[in-house]
């Protein structure tokens, strides 16, 4: 079964990031959830980065605000996905600083990134990622789309009038 690994700067990032977990649980993925600050908790972050792999995880969610070099240092280390969530914080210029930090990687060190605050995409992302070799978490990701389908095509009929 795959894991994924949910880790943030601080505990000010988990009300964002809890949608990530959320939508994971949601698709019956193993969530493991952590503090790992690329700044005030080097050697935690080192550790973690190096042995992702090793201890069971598949993808790896990032989520950080202010300079938010946390998902850029755990893909310079680890050899799986990472999927970068830029947090809007209060120290934050408008949430720019989060996003460039974690969009501009140099090349041969990818993040994934999603929208400012996008915990919600990254976590159906890591199910995608999963999903392409896991038919179970595939097929749940189909019934999901589906779902936001009929509530687009349901909506369309409330505003023309149609029931």
């Amino acid at each position: 079964m795959s894991k994924v690994a949910v880790v943030m700067g601080s505990t000010s990032d988990l009300p964002v990031m809890q949608d990530a977990i959320d939508i994971l649980k949601g698709f019956d993925i193993e969530v493991d959830v952590d503090i790992v600050s690329a700044h005030r908790t080097p050697e935690k972050l080192y550790d973690f980065s190096k042995n992702a792999h090793l201890n069971g995880y598949t993808v790896i969610i990032a989520g950080a605000g202010g300079a938010a070099h946390l998902p850029g240092m755990v893909a310079s280390m680890s050899p799986l996905p990472v999927i970068g969530v830029p947090v809007k914080s209060s120290n934050s210029i408008d949430g720019w600083d989060s996003v460039l930090s974690i969009l501009q990687m140099p090349g041969g060190v990818p993040v994934a990134t999603v929208a400012l605050n996008g915990a919600k995409n990254a976590g159906i992302l890591a199910a995608q990622i999963i999903g392409a070799s896991d038919k179970c978490v595939l097929d749940k990701i189909i019934l999901y789309k589906e779902g936001l389908k009929a509530k687009v095509i349901e909506g369309a009929k409330s505003v023309n009038g149609k029931k």
